[in-house]
């Protein structure tokens, strides 16, 4: 094996124990947040612009309460998110594409380590926060993507409703 080889082993490796704590349930191994990224379904919100609070339960019964949100264009909305079941959950927004992808990722590798502004983790008991603006209409999806809970139904919908025209500002 060459140099070159070596060293890209050992770096993979040396990334692979980082994330090993990715999912183990405390609040405190949170590394440090992503910048903000435009994505299809929006972009990272700011505390001081939320118009909008939305109280969201996880269950052990792999489900989310509700599973239907629907929100205006433009709006940034804070997602309070209750973990009512004995273990960890996550809320995770995105494409269906995105979480389908990002689910497999994660049943191959579980220890994977991921910190998006776009998710929440959320240890048993706990409450969290995921604060985002859409500013894109769309019908959009969040999930629980730890290993087996979105393949056992653990997922809903976003519907972002596209501003009228008279409403219509630059984002």
């Amino acid at each position: 094996m060459s140099k070159t080889h070596q060293a890209l082993l050992a770096a993979v490796l040396a990334g692979l124990s980082l994330g090993s704590a990715a999912h183990e349930g405390t609040d405190a191994k949170k590394a440090a947040p992503a910048g903000k990224e435009q994505k299809e379904w929006g972009i990272a919100g700011e505390a001081k612009a939320v118009t909008r609070t939305v109280a969201v339960t996880m269950t052990d019964t792999m489900r989310f309460s509700p599973d239907r949100i629907e929100v205006r264009q433009g709006e940034t909305v804070k997602f309070v998110i209750r973990n009512a079941g004995k273990m960890l959950h996550e809320m995770v927004i995105g494409t269906k594409q995105e979480l389908d992808s990002h689910a497999a990722l994660m049943a191959k590798f579980p220890g994977m380590e991921h910190d998006e502004p776009y998710q929440a983790h959320v240890a048993a008991g706990k409450t969290g926060q995921l604060i985002w603006h859409f500013n894109r209409p769309g019908d959009f999806d969040f999930a629980c993507l730890i290993p087996g809970h979105y393949q056992a139904g653990m997922r809903g919908t976003i519907k972002v409703v596209a501003r009228s025209q008279g409403q219509a500002r630059a984002n």
